[in-house]
């Protein structure tokens, strides 16, 4: 049981700021890859490719802190 909060933790705050799962975790260079990442597709978003990468690369991130 106290396995699922050791995973749950991590999701949720990447729920709310992505990338805080993995800093936690101690996943330093995943985190600022997934930063680097939602800024460029954050960037992208003015020529619309930014609609489609950005909630791939959240919900990864979400699922990534979860699991691993």
């Amino acid at each position: 049981m106290g396995d699922n909060k050791t995973h749950g933790v991590p999701a949720l705050l990447s729920f709310f700021i992505p990338g805080l799962g993995q800093l936690i975790k101690g996943q330093i260079l995943k985190a600022i890859f997934i930063w680097i990442a939602m800024a460029i597709s954050g960037a992208l978003t003015i020529i619309l490719i930014g609609y489609i990468t950005t909630p791939i690369i959240w919900i990864w991130q979400i699922f990534d802190a979860y699991n691993n």
